[in-house]
């Protein structure tokens, strides 16, 4: 962030703050967050003034000025002791891929794979390897997660999906770094039927972003479209149904193939900081526990090629629907009794890049992780109308479980009970807690109707159509965001909630 914008910014949060008290009178009871409370945030911040809250550009700038002017308003202070108030610095490495070629040989003869089926990104400014053998890791992890081959100086070619056995193993992501971490000189991920070919190819083509302090990736990456990946097994006299099949033993090897690969690639890279925005309400009678509430700030930014009409995915329900009821939340729990304990408020960077703000705060956090009691993570939340039943991402826990449950029926909501809210737990920031033992819940309706959310994740997910607009069902999130506001008293009570809970 440039330093006089930053200093702009922290001004015009303090005379917010300084126009609206931190220590309000306290109300009987919170008043209802409406739709059209949430609507006015959501039009600013899914503008395209904002140009879709890339991290690193002046859409982050804004953003930050926008959320820590309205935090302020609400009651919330910068965390004590900050070197950078109300900011946390996340360090990144930013690599746009400019060209990447690969061949293959098979039994010493050359696969023709078209480029069509095929997308490789290089790692460092130029990259050139030649002749890579190349083994088919499976999943690349075996059922206790461990990386299951000997790829040191290979191409590894792994699968896209999750693996079908072990418990909470890493995503395609982590066992991507995983590999490269072993030794990998390439890593091509198989892409999934899941995920549109089109798609992935765009993505790949894009900008990627990884934290500065992680392992720094293979030196080539990049995706095998199914079509293509079939036709280089079966030049290698192999099929690739067996291979997919063979791979879902939690005991697999790998299988060596009689392939040699050579890649050639050129990127532009970018070291730049993003951030974290962190604020605290201050507790009533604070005993040493917190409550956290956090949510991504960012999108995916100028997404559009030059000359398509609309180049910016706005992100206005991934996730300005989110950063709204975070600012609502605040001001409810600011201007009403204050609860016991601390409650933070975090709105993360870098989510639609691999969850890398909440990694990073995970890392380093400003409150010590085993002080959190509760992270309740709001993403996604403007899909669904009033009425629908309550699911939870990242249940499991008896008490936890059950202080949702009492803080729904007490607003009148009925609990989903299906688990079908189980399959996104590894796609939310609560993961990155989760991982390092906070409590992670994601709780509301979005993930409850799963027509609702796959129409959304099938059309306008990441795409420039995440605008704002009147279609979008504002009725779920104000609900959920009530709820939101109970539950943070709930887990601020200290008489309701001990702190101690699983």
């Amino acid at each position: 962030m440039k330093v006089a914008f930053f200093r702009a910014a922290v001004a015009a949060a303090a005379l917010a703050a300084t126009a609206a008290p931190a220590h309000a009178a306290p109300a009987t009871a919170d008043a209802p967050i409406t739709e059209a409370d949430l609507a006015s945030h959501m039009k600013i911040l899914a503008g395209d003034a904002f140009e879709g809250r890339a991290p690193g550009t002046d859409g982050e700038d804004r953003t930050i000025a926008y959320i820590v002017g309205e935090w302020a308003k609400a009651g919330l202070e910068a965390v004590p002791g900050s070197a950078t108030p109300w900011l946390q610095p996340v360090p990144f490495v930013e690599t746009q891929a400019l060209s990447g070629s690969a061949t293959f040989k098979a039994n010493g003869r050359d696969v023709a794979l078209g480029d069509d089926g095929i997308v490789v990104t290089g790692r460092d400014a130029s990259v050139a390897l030649a002749g890579l053998p190349a083994v088919f890791v499976g999943y690349g992890v075996d059922g206790a997660g461990q990386v299951n081959a000997d790829v040191r100086g290979k191409l590894a070619i792994m699968l896209f999906d999750n693996a079908p056995f072990g418990d909470k193993l890493p995503r395609y992501r982590e066992r991507r770094q995983m590999l490269a971490d072993a030794g990998a000189s390439a890593v091509l991920v198989i892409a999934t039927d899941a995920v549109p070919w089109d798609a992935l190819r765009e993505s790949v083509g894009s900008k990627s972003m990884r934290l500065a302090s992680a392992g720094a990736g293979a030196p080539v990456s990049g995706f095998l479209s199914s079509a293509a990946a079939d036709a280089l097994f079966k030049a290698a006299g192999q099929d690739g149904a067996a291979l997919r099949e063979a791979a879902k033993s939690p005991d697999y090897k790998g299988a060596a193939l009689p392939v040699t690969a050579d890649f050639t690639a050129a990127s532009a890279v970018r070291s730049f900081a993003s951030h974290n925005v962190i604020a605290r309400l201050p507790g009533a009678r604070p005993d040493g526990k917190a409550v956290l509430f956090l949510g991504h700030w960012d999108h995916l930014g100028i997404c559009g090629a030059e000359g398509e009409a609309d180049r910016i995915c706005n992100g206005a329900v991934d996730n300005a629907s989110g950063i709204a009821v975070l600012i609502e939340v605040a001001k409810r729990l600011g201007a009403g009794a204050r609860p016991d304990r601390d409650i933070y408020f975090m709105a993360t960077t870098a989510e639609e890049k691999g969850l890398l703000g909440a990694r990073w705060f995970a890392d380093h956090p400003v409150v010590p992780l085993s002080d959190i009691t509760v992270a309740l993570n709001v993403d996604t939340i403007a899909i669904s109308p009033r009425g629908t039943p309550v699911a939870t991402i990242g249940r499991g826990k008896p008490a936890h479980d059950a202080m949702v449950r009492s803080v729904a029926a007490g607003l009148g909501r009925k609990i989903d009970e299906d688990g079908e809210a189980d399959a996104f737990v590894q796609r939310q920031d609560g993961w990155a807690l989760g991982a390092k033992g906070v409590t992670s819940l994601m709780v509301g309706g979005s993930f409850s109707d799963m027509k609702l959310l796959e129409a959304f994740l099938s059309g306008d997910y990441h795409r420039a159509g995440d605008n704002f607009s009147d279609r979008i069902p504002l009725g779920g999130a104000a609900e959920d965001a009530d709820l939101h506001v109970a539950l943070g008293r709930a887990f601020a009570d200290t008489r309701r909630w001990p702190g101690t809970a699983e």
